[in-house]
């Protein structure tokens, strides 16, 4: 007689959705301060099941990480395309600005997870830098782009304005942590564009 295939049990919890809640609580309390039991309860799922989908806690963390860059960050390379130096710059503010004052989380992830991280297992610490680095990179490049074409009226360092412009963006995500609100936020974008060094 012919046995038929037994199939596994199927999981009764949307992977999807269980890792946006994830992604609030590492949001909210960054990497150390987010215990299973916070993202198990959050996650409503049991910690096997967290185990059996997701891996570890630092494997969970990589994938909220992923989906935080796609889903959030993805303004950046957005603001790449950008005709000028100053309309990259304006497009990076205005997209910080709207990340950290979303309805999900207030500040930004990776800013959070920078500064939380440094005291963490070299793997992490260094994961959520590379991912920094990275972004940083793209700008240095359209910067020294800008530069060449002759955009800046001073002389410009591509790596000094992009740290610059990454300072404030830093400096809105800690601010809307600290319960600035939106328009509060716009106005310090806009007093950092009042003093860009472009025609």
């Amino acid at each position: 007689m012919e046995k038929t295939a037994v199939r596994g049990r199927p999981r009764e919890f949307c992977l999807d959705e269980a890792l946006g809640a994830a992604l609030r609580v590492f949001w909210a309390k960054g990497y150390e301060g987010a215990s299973l039991t916070d993202l198990t309860e959050s996650m409503g799922i049991t910690r096997p099941s967290l185990y059996a989908a997701f891996g570890n806690k630092e494997t969970l963390f990589r994938q909220t990480l992923d989906r935080y860059e796609h889903d959030k960050l993805a303004y950046i390379g957005e603001a790449m395309k950008e005709p000028s130096a100053r309309a990259v710059a304006a497009y990076l503010l205005h997209g910080a600005v709207d990340t950290a004052t979303g309805n999900e989380s207030r500040g930004c992830m990776v800013v959070i997870s920078s500064v939380a991280c440094q005291s963490v297992e070299p793997s992490i610490r260094d994961d959520v830098n590379r991912r920094a680095e990275s972004a940083k990179q793209l700008i240095v490049d359209r910067m020294q782009q800008a530069i060449n074409a002759g955009e800046f009226v001073v002389p410009t360092k591509a790596d000094a304005i992009t740290r610059y412009l990454m300072a404030v963006m830093q400096g809105i995500s800690v601010q809307a942590q600290s319960g600035a609100t939106r328009a509060e936020l716009l106005d310090v974008a806009e007093a950092a564009l009042s003093a860009w060094p472009s025609k």
